[in-house]
């Protein structure tokens, strides 16, 4: 049994239109906004579930980082996959930087999420001639609403798109000894905010669908 995760119901309902009311094929839970929601829901979910999880599919939109030149762009609602959840933000806040808290204090702050289920996802996304692309994934406790944070997070990290979840699911799952995949759909660039660029509806759309891709051929 596949577990998909979302953390609104805009990005989650698209996923469940793919499956045409088949509740049987997978599990779902919508753990609601930012870190603390996410880990405390999910947490509970699997404590009380009385049916094994195979893996977790983790999805939603997110914010991408511009690139140095010469390097790959993730463009509006482009698909990415994670290879690291990183908690780009925890630690002391300084003007230009992000100091990371001694390690013997908040305990290890990045999760791989490389292997054979993010092999998997890239395979059966390339089949359905998807590309995504892959890397490290920054969760945020507050967005960055200006390019230079954004700058500084992705330069800090080598990190190709922001969220405000991954990371938690991540360490849950690392807990549980679950494997866990994070998918997410470009929705803006992490840019001086210009909402009128953004693309949340339809990333959200974007993602759903690839998620339920996903899910549906791992079943297979």
């Amino acid at each position: 049994m596949i577990l998909a995760v979302a953390a609104t119901e805009i990005e989650m309902q698209p996923f469940l239109a793919e499956f045409a009311g088949d509740a049987s094929s997978c599990l779902t839970l919508v753990t609601g906004v930012g870190s603390v929601e996410t880990a405390v829901c999910l947490t509970r979910f699997l404590c009380l579930l009385e049916q094994p999880v195979e893996a977790v599919v983790n999805f939603g939109i997110g914010g991408a980082y511009l690139q140095p030149a010469g390097s790959k762009q993730p463009a509006l609602l482009d698909l990415c996959l994670a290879e690291q959840e990183v908690l780009g933000d925890f630690g002391i806040s300084l003007p230009d930087e992000i100091v990371p808290l001694d390690r013997s204090l908040t305990g290890e702050i990045m999760c791989s999420l490389g292997g054979e289920l993010l092999e998997a996802g890239q395979r059966l996304l390339e089949s359905h001639g998807l590309v995504c692309h892959t890397g490290v994934f920054i969760t945020v406790n507050g967005v960055s609403g200006t390019l230079c944070r954004g700058e500084m997070l992705r330069a800090r990290w080598q990190g190709i798109c922001e969220n405000m979840e991954g990371a938690a699911v991540a360490r849950v799952c690392r807990e549980f000894s679950l494997p866990c995949l994070e998918l997410r759909a470009v929705s803006n660039y992490v840019e001086d905010r210009q909402p009128a660029s953004w693309r949340l509806v339809d990333a959200c759309r974007q993602a759903g669908r690839a998620a339920a891709l996903i899910t549906k051929g791992l079943f297979q």
